[in-house]
Formats: C-alpha cells, sequence, structure tokens
C-alpha cells in the first residue's frame, strides 16, 4: 500500500478518523421513491455541516461530528458525472454454517459525541430535514463500554492504525484522484447470545477471540490450531503487505427486551480488505473453519458506502 503525505493534499475529508466517542448513532435510511425525494437527501447532506454546528456549538468539547455514506444505488440517483471505483452493493457471504446478509440501505450517518443528548438532537435536526423523503430502516445507539470493551467482554478496536497509518488505511488517494479524500465503509449489526457465550470456560473464549480476556494480550497458536477471531481480520496480500482498516464499532443492547450486541463500522481505502475479512470469517481459511464467534454472534443487517470528502459532499448538490 503506497503511503502519501496528507497535508499536502488539498482536499479535506470528513471526520473518519475522529477519536473514540463515549456516544454513538448509527442511522441508516433508503430514499424513497418519487419526484423530489432524491434530491431533498441529496441537498440535505451536501449541507450537512450546518446541522452539525447548529448543534455542536452548544458543547464544542462534546465533539459532535456526522460521518455520511452514500450506497451505490443513492449515488447513482444523485446523478453523479462518475462513480468512486470501488463502489458497489454488499453482497451476502454464505458460509456452511453462517451467512453475512444484505440489507437494503441508501444513507448511512455515523454520528458520535460525547454526550448522547448531542447525538439525539443531530439526529432528530437530520430526520426532521429529510422529512418524508426517507425511511429509516436501522437505527442503533451505541456506547462505550468501560475500557473500550465489547459486550462479550474483551477490549475490541485493538488492531486499529495510528497516526499517518489511519489516513493511510481508510482513505482514498491518487488511485482514484477524483475521489482522493474518501473513503469506503462496511457495517453490519450483531446480535449476541450472551448466555451461550458466558456459559464457555474463560480459556475457551479466549482463543476463539485470539487474545486473553482480562489483559488483551495475543495468544500465540501453532499452525495447526483453528483460526482465532483476530488470526482470521489479519490481511496480508501476495507480496507479505499486511493491510489495516479503521474500525469504530459500539456495543448497544436493550436488557429489557434481551437483546445484546456489536455494531461494526469498518473504513478503508480498499473495500476487498474488509470483504476478504468477511469471507475468512463466514467461509473459512482454510474452507470450512469459519470463525467461531459467529456461533454466538448473528449478523442482521450488512450494507456498503461511499464516504466522500467534504468537498465532494458539497458539490453533490451542485451536480
Amino acid at each position: 500500500m503506497s503511503s502519501k503525505n496528507w497535508d499536502r493534499v488539498p482536499i479535506e475529508p470528513q471526520d473518519v478518523s475522529a477519536p473514540l466517542s463515549t456516544a454513538a448513532i448509527f442511522l441508516s435510511v433508503t430514499i424513497d421513491e418519487g419526484v423530489g425525494n432524491a434530491a431533498t437527501a441529496r441537498d440535505v447532506i451536501s449541507d450537512i455541516g450546518a446541522i452539525v454546528r447548529a448543534v455542536g456549538f452548544r458543547d464544542l468539547p462534546g465533539r459532535l461530528s456526522c460521518v455520511v455514506g452514500i450506497g451505490r444505488k443513492a449515488w447513482d440517483r444523485f446523478g453523479q458525472p462518475s462513480r468512486p471505483s470501488q463502489l458497489h452493493d454488499f453482497s451476502p457471504i454464505v458460509g456452511e454454517a453462517h451467512t453475512a446478509v444484505a440489507t437494503p440501505a441508501d444513507l448511512l450517518f455515523h454520528i458520535r459525541a460525547d454526550r448522547v443528548d448531542m447525538c439525539f438532537e443531530f439526529e432528530r435536526l437530520l430526520l426532521a430535514r429529510l422529512g418524508v423523503a426517507v425511511t429509516v430502516v436501522d437505527e442503533v445507539v451505541g456506547f462505550r463500554y468501560f475500557d473500550s470493551r465489547d459486550l462479550l467482554g474483551f477490549v475490541d478496536g485493538t488492531e486499529n492504525p495510528t497516526g499517518a497509518s489511519m489516513n493511510d488505511a481508510a482513505l482514498i488517494g491518487e488511485e482514484d484522484p477524483d475521489f482522493a479524500g474518501g473513503s469506503y465503509v462496511i457495517v453490519q449489526k450483531y446480535l449476541h447470545n450472551l448466555d451461550a457465550w458466558n456459559a464457555l470456560p474463560v480459556l475457551t473464549q479466549e482463543y476463539i477471540i485470539g487474545r486473553t480476556k482480562s489483559d488483551n494480550v495475543e495468544l500465540e497458536v501453532s499452525a495447526d490450531e483453528r483460526k482465532s477471531h483476530k488470526d482470521l481480520n489479519t490481511i496480508v496480500d501476495e507480496d507479505g503487505v499486511e493491510h489495516d482498516i479503521l474500525r469504530d464499532n459500539m456495543p448497544f443492547g436493550r436488557p429489557g427486551h434481551g437483546e445484546f450486541g456489536t455494531y461494526f463500522i469498518g473504513y478503508c481505502r480498499d473495500i476487498w480488505v474488509i470483504e476478504r475479512m468477511l469471507r475468512n470469517m463466514f467461509i473459512g481459511n482454510p474452507g470450512g473453519a469459519y470463525d467461531r464467534i459467529l456461533d454466538f454472534s448473528t449478523a442482521k443487517t450488512g450494507a456498503a458506502f461511499f464516504v466522500p470528502s467534504i468537498e465532494v459532499l458539497e458539490a453533490i448538490a451542485s451536480q
């Protein structure tokens, strides 16, 4: 993967690499058929910064941000002159035991802040502006859980790149110059069977995940042992280069409804990296040796989007 001096690039990415927040809302919508609906959605997302400023000024240390992702069908409906080279619909991945489903979504709003009320107010104003032009298909309210753990009890996001490596992993560069500073993003909502998971011995849980539970230390496994979740998500190409993605997963849940889950969101420069991770998980590497975490975590949604730079996002209305 080639590196790039992003300080010299005359584009401004969306807040893909914003610091981990304590609260988030993941909102997916479809754009309804009918005259004017695509135009309404296009105008709202191109002016998303105005809504961020309207809410965010109330508490600047609250760090409100919103990343907008656009699905392939919506991109075409917006009448853009060209399409990002890797933008396509998310395809289901069917394994012997588990399936990564594909679900409809035209727009993704990844809303983050250190205050839940700021996320709430932003979403309220956003949906008011979108009005009847869209239908909400998925809405997940996430929270930071203790020391960045998921509801399975393990630290999540340990392998995230940092510094310059973060932009190299998440942002498109000169390989697609019309869309430099953009990013691809795949999202999935997983529901956990916590009763079954918690019935496992901790040592078994650790070998499924590939890390110790208490102190998050990588486990060494022999070549003949079944690969862990961590190993299946480590992607090395034919030249021996490891490819990273930028995750901002968050737990969510409603104990009164028996709902416990993790919302996976991965930003990447090359969408094939996440797709290979998911194939490893659901089909196995080698085939059949799927990720054993899937025996306890079920994917309920799956969608792919393109996150344009701020310049491209703002220009969508005029085009």
